[in-house]
């Protein structure tokens, strides 16, 4: 093993053994949780599992041509018996039962303590979507977190403000990264190392035994998985983990975000991969919705509207939040409801107060829908949230409600949105699309727009409708066509408002000709890239 280690005075590589590499920049903080013992640890893990993730990598991309070629998803006929039989997963641990408010955010210090402070319930500290994967942001978030577990984390301002936790926090999961991301920092025989695997594997060996002796355990949110096959992946690395520190099986507990069409086909086949890990599903709305478009990208037929006009009402939306409740209740698990973006808007009490009751109503929706539980992205939201569950949802959860036996069919899954492209649908998605990729390629990947908490998820929308409107020559509601120049003509204007509103010094200093160009290419070329993230990862530190 190698240590690549890099300060102001010195660059040195240090043996630990052989085949990993550390890349990044490691400090003597760094190198306190980068150490031979943990990376071994992650070494090993890829060594079992990467050979099966990029097979399941390959999986996704043959499935997507078929899909291309007309062929649409529907439930698996040879995991019928899955579906039809009885069964649920395993007893809830006690300090998820009730989790009628999770606070969700990045694992900077700072934000930590802000949200496991804040009153919820659940505090999801995010490696994937609200983070910016800097190789600074990734190494100092786990030693945040281990900070964090182990009650000695502090921050102080340069102003002289101290945080520090309270007595009473809110239960801790951890988001890592996606199957689909590498983490190139790390080498494992001179591959990179999956980003999951490194986000997983460094919390997981460094906090597991604080956690239990604390009566918790390592709980974790699993985004992007598209079938039940990947859930098994993680469902394997979990019981290798817990064998390599003698930590009995079951002790893991994670809740998949069904956040790909293609896996709200599965719903049932991944809750039963995971049965003795399981925590339960929950809605990943702004993800799933980016899953459709991406999905059906290069097929006229699955263009949709404005993303204003997406909402939860729609049919296809609907229908997928019933699968899911009825899916996890039958199962004995949560059920978790979606995000509230908004954050409170400061210097117009109109303003503020409209915002927060389209918080309420959407909270509303879900308790009464039948959700266990929801998702806030900012600490002023948590009482109103917690206010409409704590109505309508007089116990922990609401699993124990009688099941509705929901038929929801593939059509149901399928069925396309109707409704206009309005020219402020279009220059709104390219004002968010270029404000966030800016703000991520310099590191922030939790970002406030126009009163929205905007993330990886909004932004990954605003991009790929762009280019599905662009690549099947939709007409604006005014008539004009949305064409590759209209793009660009709309990003220069963009950027000049930016920089207009910027000191010359702040727009020289920013990243945004970069993320201009980046985004430009993204959206106006012949292909849709995967992932807005993979794209720009090279761009990071």
């Amino acid at each position: 093993m190698v240590l690549r280690q890099t300060s102001a005075r010195r660059r040195t590589e240090r043996p630990y053994g052989t085949g990993v590499a550390v890349l990044g920049r490691v400090n003597d903080a760094f190198a306190e949780i980068l150490n031979p013992s943990a990376l071994e640890f992650l070494a090993e893990l890829h060594r079992t599992f990467e050979p099966r993730r990029r097979e399941l990598l390959d999986r996704r991309a043959v499935r997507q041509r078929e899909i291309d070629a007309g062929q649409n998803p529907t439930f698996l006929e040879h995991t019928r018996t899955i579906r039809d039989s009885e069964w649920t997963a395993a007893q809830i641990p006690a300090d998820l039962l009730d989790r009628r408010v999770e606070i969700t955010g990045p694992v900077d210090r700072k934000m930590i303590i802000n949200a496991l402070n804040s009153g919820a319930n659940v505090y999801m500290a995010d490696f994937e979507d609200s983070n910016s994967p800097t190789w600074g942001n990734v190494v100092q978030g786990q030693l945040n977190l281990r900070d964090a577990v182990n009650r000695t984390i502090r921050y102080e301002q340069p102003d002289g403000k101290h945080y520090e936790l309270r007595p009473s926090t809110a239960t801790l999961m951890v988001r890592p990264r996606g199957w689909h991301l590498d983490e190139r920092h790390v080498l494992v025989e001179e591959q990179p190392i999956s980003a999951a695997l490194f986000d997983f594997g460094l919390f997981f060996y460094y906090n597991a035994f604080a956690l239990l002796a604390r009566g918790s355990a390592p709980y974790f949110y699993l985004p992007k998985l598209e079938n039940h096959l990947e859930a098994r992946l993680w469902n394997d690395v979990f019981n290798f983990a817990q064998d390599y520190l003698e930590i009995p099986r079951g002790t893991i507990r994670a809740t998949v975000l069904i956040e790909n069409i293609l896996a709200a086909f599965e719903m049932d086949e991944i809750l039963w991969e995971l049965r003795k890990h399981s925590a339960g599903l929950n809605c990943g709305r702004w993800d799933y919705i980016f899953s459709y478009i991406k999905t059906f990208r290069d097929r006229a037929g699955f263009v949709l509207p404005d993303r204003e006009d997406v909402t939860m009402e729609r049919h296809f939306l609907a229908s997928y939040v019933d699968l899911l409740i009825e899916t996890c209740h039958r199962r004995g698990v949560h059920a978790m409801g979606g995000m509230a973006a908004q954050i409170p808007i400061k210097g117009n009490a109109a303003a503020n107060r409209r915002a927060l009751q389209r918080v309420w109503n959407d909270k509303l929706r879900e308790v009464t829908a039948g959700h266990d539980g929801t998702w806030v992205a900012h600490p002023g939201l948590v009482a109103i949230a917690r206010d409409a569950f704590d109505q309508h949802m007089l116990t922990p959860n609401q699993i124990h409600r009688p099941l509705r036996h929901t038929k929801v069919t593939d059509a149901d899954l399928l069925r396309v949105p109707q409704g206009a492209v309005t020219a402020s649908g279009f220059r709104n998605n390219v004002t968010v699309g270029l404000r966030y990729l800016e703000s991520w390629l310099r590191g922030s990947g939790c970002v406030p727009i126009n009163h929205l908490m905007e993330d990886a998820a909004t932004a990954e929308i605003a991009r790929s409708q762009l280019w599905q409107w662009v690549h099947h020559g939709v007409q604006l509601a005014n008539g004009n066509p949305i064409t590759p120049e209209l793009v660009r003509q709309t990003m220069l204007a963009e950027l000049e408002e930016l920089r207009a509103g910027l000191e010359p010094h702040e727009f020289a200093a920013s990243q945004f000709p970069l993320a201009a160009r980046i985004f430009e290419r993204m959206i106006t070329g012949s292909q849709l890239p995967d992932w807005l993230t993979s794209t720009a990862y090279r761009y990071l530190d």
